[in-house]
């Protein structure tokens, strides 16, 4: 059994095949999907999705790209989404200096308050981080003990010991097959088993041999090959604890 800890099936790039991307993925062996909200509008259609897949669970965030619109209302809508029961982690939030699409000030303002209502309702986090280390790591530091997940993983070591030394899980997608991502792989290796999970960001980051195509879940067993090779582990003892490692950070039923 797999998962996938971190995908976008609401997106529009599945509109005219969702149900059989979900089947495919069904079929390589993935079993639970965590729908990442990135918007209120993508949230709510998290949730949507939620009620009509018992394998599909939600997570309700405004991402870093998103900041500029969060306000109060916002804040409201978010709440009132977050305590529907197939609700299990608030996310993605989080900072992003890469790209800049919402001030700087705007995203840290976001993150916290997000931060702030995933403790209020016991939630885990999932936290966006690109280029944003130095603040991100002073945000979360300021509001510890948190449970969280860096998704996505783009730091260095640096920022990998820190967060582990903070009790997060550290998430790698398929952009660690790619041929000039060797930094990568060795953050894979430093990663202790007991703190990975495996996401598509589908339908972003597709692994290498299917760049520029369109992500989908079922390439969690390519990555999980992946991790193996990295890893030296067998592949069925990877599905085993980064399976686990998603149910018990998600507290999935």
């Amino acid at each position: 059994m797999l998962i996938d800890s971190h995908c976008h099936l609401d997106f529009t790039e599945y509109d005219l095949d969702r149900q059989q991307v979900i089947g495919r993925a069904e079929a390589a062996g993935v079993n639970y999907f965590i729908n990442i909200g990135a918007t209120l509008a993508s949230s709510q259609a998290s949730c949507v999705l939620a009620k009509q897949y018992a394998q599909i669970y939600a997570s309700v965030g405004v991402h870093p790209h998103d900041a500029d619109t969060f306000n109060l209302d916002a804040e409201k809508k978010l709440r009132a989404l977050a305590k529907f029961d197939k609700v299990v982690a608030i996310g993605e939030t989080g900072l992003d200096y890469y790209r800049n699409l919402s001030s700087q000030k705007n995203q840290k303002q976001a993150f916290i308050q997000q931060i702030a209502l995933a403790t209020e309702l016991n939630l885990p986090l999932v936290i966006h981080s690109r280029q944003a280390e130095v603040d991100v790591l002073e945000i979360l530091k300021l509001h510890q003990p948190l449970r969280a997940v860096i998704h996505c993983f783009s730091g260095n070591e640096v920022f990998l010991r820190e967060c582990l030394e903070m009790g997060f899980f550290i998430s790698f997608t398929c952009n660690i097959t790619y041929k000039k991502a060797q930094g990568l792989r060795e953050m894979v290796k430093l990663t202790p088993l007991d703190r990975l999970m495996l996401e598509t960001d589908a339908p972003y980051l597709s692994p290498e041999g299917f760049r520029g195509k369109r992500n989908e879940p079922m390439q969690i067993k390519l990555l999980a090959q992946e991790v193996s090779l990295i890893k030296q582990v067998s592949f069925a003892e990877i599905a085993k604890i980064t399976t686990q490692n998603a149910k018990n950070f998600f507290n999935l039923r």
